[in-house]
């Protein structure tokens, strides 16, 4: 098969699937429904697999994954792919943190002075970027931390009296 008609398959499978990019169905189709109208329950750009499953992609609402970041880096110096896994890992496999959305928030927080980066070698001995917090990082952190508590104490009120 040549590269532009796997280009091509993979573009229809997602065109019948609802798969937004970035999540391959890839040997799995059987546990796929068969009409994209299945999925109308579920947003399609809300969907991943969980052992073999369909389950929601659960998003992040914005901001998020830089104060998971930080929180994260708070522990140890990690390596892009370690972050994304270790949010993975804390969440029970409900954030999955993809590329396209990792490395540019790195570079935003190394912009920001939040965080620094340095060159080392990985565990499967490749060259990586290790990030740690700065000291402007933790104090952003501490106040991402006591300002995400006071609004999720809001909402909750309003939930539990509403």
């Amino acid at each position: 098969m040549s590269a532009q008609s796997a280009v091509n398959s993979l573009s229809n499978r997602r065109k019948k699937t609802g798969a937004p990019p970035g999540v391959s169905h890839a040997g799995r189709d059987s546990a796929l429904p068969e009409s994209p109208r299945a999925f109308l329950d579920i947003s399609p750009s809300l969907i991943h697999h969980r052992h073999n499953q369909l389950m929601p992609y659960t998003a992040m609402p914005p901001g998020a994954l830089a104060l998971l970041i930080l929180r994260v880096l708070r522990s140890s110096d990690l390596h892009g792919y370690a972050i994304a896994q270790r949010i993975h890992t804390l969440s029970a496999d409900e954030l999955r943190v993809e590329e396209g959305a990792l490395y540019p928030a790195l570079q935003r927080l190394l912009r920001q002075g939040l965080v620094k980066a340095k060159w080392g070698t990985s565990e499967t001995n490749r060259q990586v970027r290790f990030y740690t917090l700065t000291p402007a990082g933790r104090k952003e952190l501490d106040e991402e931390v006591s300002e995400y508590e006071r609004v999720h104490k809001a909402i909750r009120a309003v939930l539990r009296t509403a």
